[in-house]
């Protein structure tokens, strides 16, 4: 891990717009039956008559660009499928996507190497939707060291650094991961819930089958499953070169974000679970 922001998604998408008004309704009323809401509810949130939104539903009526931005607001979209529903009614994305180096972007990144910072002797990483990583602390990269006894391998070609393709590899933490099967389960089946809850997007999708192609990942990891009586926390507990360290975490999202990017940021921080993992972290903090 390093603490330079790697490079996300490049601006506004370039794509050719799609003219096809037509595939608008079917994603509105897709998204409103997602949120459980009524055409009577919709209507009552967004301030658009009930009769209004049956007919933009049924494409007996064509909404405007405001009207678009209205509705998929009032729905609670992700930026990211309120620019596919644009690009469904014929008009360009509103909302960018920039690189988190991007020079605008730049008080962002101040508050994020403050809360990561701050987060020292413990670890604090930033990740994408898709548990990409992109930037870490010093305690980060100690522990992640600590983990693999070594440098950490190079991803696969074409792909970046990912947290979750770590956590599910044989060839890398999996091993170390004395609850495993519990904390996989857990992490693909909140990360499917969430891929399914915002749209179910391609290549969101295509990651999910991906990571489940690792071995002995059981289809069964994408169900969330209820317990009787939950942990109140989820731990990860390694076991490394035979010190044992139990860490629970956080996370934390960027408010009122206006793009897309820093929408799906995802600060989390990592806490020692017991005094002897407290203990590690600080001595970790020491050597670095």
């Amino acid at each position: 891990m390093t603490n330079n922001p790697l490079p996300t998604t490049s601006s506004t998408p370039s794509a050719v717009l799609a003219n096809q008004p037509d595939m608008f309704g079917p994603m509105l009323r897709a998204w409103r039956r997602r949120r459980g809401a009524s055409q009577l509810a919709l209507a009552l949130q967004s301030g658009v008559s009930q009769r209004h939104v049956s007919f933009l539903e049924s494409g007996r009526a064509r909404p405007s660009r405001e009207m678009v931005v209205q509705l998929s607001s009032a729905l609670d979209v992700p930026l990211r499928q309120r620019n596919a529903m644009l690009l469904a009614a014929g008009f360009a994305p509103v909302y960018r996507e920039s690189n988190l180096a991007a020079p605008e972007l730049a008080p962002v990144r101040q508050a994020i190497d403050r809360m990561l910072k701050q987060q020292e002797p413990y670890p604090a990483i930033v990740v994408d939707r898709l548990w990409n990583f992109m930037q870490g602390n010093d305690a980060a990269n100690a522990f992640t060291i600590f983990l693999f006894e070594g440098p950490p391998p190079p991803p696969p070609p074409g792909k970046g650094v990912n947290i979750l393709r770590w956590l599910l590899d044989p060839k890398a933490l999996r091993p170390k991961l004395a609850n495993w099967e519990e904390v996989a389960r857990h992490l693909v089946s909140t990360t499917y819930a969430e891929i399914l809850a915002d749209g179910g997007e391609p290549k969101a999708l295509a990651f999910i089958e991906e990571v489940m192609a690792y071995p002995d990942v059981p289809a069964s990891f994408r169900k969330l499953r209820f317990e009787d009586r939950p942990q109140p926390v989820l731990t990860l507990d390694y076991i490394v070169g035979g010190k044992a360290l139990s860490v629970f975490t956080t996370i934390a999202t960027l408010g009122t974000p206006q793009d897309v990017t820093l929408q799906e940021v995802r600060i989390e921080s990592f806490f020692p679970a017991d005094e002897r993992s407290d203990a590690l972290f600080r001595s970790l903090a020491a050597k670095s």
